[in-house]
C-alpha cells in the first residue's frame, strides 16, 4: 500500500504516506462546499505535475552530469466544469541560475514534460510551460 487516507468529516481527509509516516490534510475548495483551507484533492494532481516534472529534471541532470543549483515552478490550475474536472495547468518554469545554454534547457525541459504525472495526465489535462531560464 502507499497511503491510507481517511475521512475526517466536513469534506476534508488526513492521507498518511505509510511508508515515511508523513501526513497531508485535504479539503473540498470554497468553489465546491469546502473551506479551502488545505490544498484540495485537485490541488495535488496540479502540484504532483510541478513536482514530478522537477523531480524528472533533476534526475536528467544528474544523469548527464549536469549541474541542477536552481528551480521553481509555479503552478496554476484551472477548472472545468460539465464535468468538474482540471481543465489547463500552467507550469511557470524558472531556471534562472544554472547558467544553462539553451540547448541544454530545451533538454532538461523536454525530460521534465515527460515525467510519469504528465504521461498520466495525457490528453485529458491541457498543460502549458512558460519557461524562463
Amino acid at each position: 500500500m502507499t497511503a491510507k487516507i481517511v475521512y475526517q468529516g466536513k469534506l476534508r481527509t488526513s492521507c498518511e504516506h505509510l511508508a515515511s509516516g508523513n501526513v497531508i490534510t485535504t479539503d473540498a475548495p470554497i468553489d465546491n462546499k469546502g473551506k479551502g483551507e488545505y490544498f484540495s484533492p485537485t490541488d495535488l494532481v496540479a502540484t504532483a505535475m510541478g513536482s514530478c516534472a522537477l523531480t524528472i529534471m533533476g534526475i536528467y541532470c544528474q544523469e548527464h552530469n549536469i549541474d541542477f543549483d536552481q528551480a521553481q515552478i509555479d503552478v496554476t490550475k484551472i477548472m472545468a466544469s460539465n464535468p468538474r474536472r482540471i481543465e489547463t495547468i500552467i507550469l511557470k518554469v524558472d531556471l534562472s541560475g544554472n547558467n544553462w545554454d539553451e540547448k541544454t534547457v530545451h533538454k532538461v525541459i523536454q525530460a521534465g514534460k515527460s515525467c510519469p504525472v504528465a504521461k498520466t495526465l495525457g490528453e485529458n489535462v491541457k498543460i502549458e510551460w512558460e519557461i524562463t531560464w
